[in-house]
């Protein structure tokens, strides 16, 4: 399994956002987690597709797009064609999980599926063969600098045992709240790709980055 930061670009300094690609990539980073936000799914607005499209073209880094928007589906070949590695979609944001799914694979692009806190992990399971990746909300989704919501571990321990019962290699990803202080819980109980904002940009971002990655290279090991 590998073990992964994915910065959160919402808390980035949007002026200065070629100097935070290299700061990321010099610290060892390899993901980036694009927050898109649509006003109607979620109470804001972030970006869209023509600035992940423009930013696409200043950095390698893996892109991590997590679609806060109501029915997804209307602009999965968008995001794609963007730039997007994998996208990421709620599963309360839509009727037919299953074709958001499909249609994201045509793309040849990776898959996630996101709950908010309050959906259980059972709603996952008619999906836990079909996707690469399930994303945690360890907060409610729309604004940054949350805190951690506790029950968020135990989340990830029955998903993890659920994903290893049927000996799947899906990634679990956590979302929210998630800093050094409690990184070290979320890993032991399963989750392996970890999404920072403020905790890795506000300050130095390649020194924060990479005690972000320190943790993450102990479990690599």
């Amino acid at each position: 399994m590998e073990y992964n930061l994915s910065p959160s670009l919402l808390a980035a300094d949007f002026a200065n956002l070629q100097d935070a690609f290299e700061a990321l990539e010099s610290a060892g980073v390899k993901w980036l987690h694009l927050d898109v936000m649509d006003g109607v799914f979620v109470p804001n607005l972030s970006f869209g597709i023509t600035v992940i499209s423009s930013i696409r073209k200043a950095t390698n880094l893996f892109f991590d797009v997590h679609l806060m928007i109501t029915d997804p589906i209307r602009y999965v070949e968008d995001f794609a064609n963007a730039g997007a590695d994998l996208i990421n979609f709620h599963l309360e944001a839509c009727d037919d999980p299953r074709a958001v799914i499909d249609a994201i694979k045509k793309t040849g692009k990776k898959v996630g599926i996101t709950i908010k806190p309050k959906t259980p992990v059972d709603a996952l399971i008619p999906y836990l063969e079909q996707v690469d990746m399930i994303l945690l909300m360890s907060v409610e989704p729309g604004f940054g600098g949350q805190s951690y919501i506790p029950g968020s571990t135990e989340k990830i321990k029955k998903l993890r045992s659920m994903i290893d019962d049927r000996g799947l290699k899906t990634d679990i990803e956590i979302d929210g709240g998630v800093g050094l202080g409690n990184i070290r819980e979320v890993l032991d109980a399963g989750c392996n790709i970890v999404v920072a904002g403020s905790a890795v940009f506000k300050g130095d971002i390649a020194e924060s980055a990479g005690k972000f990655n320190k943790v993450l290279e102990d479990y690599q090991s």
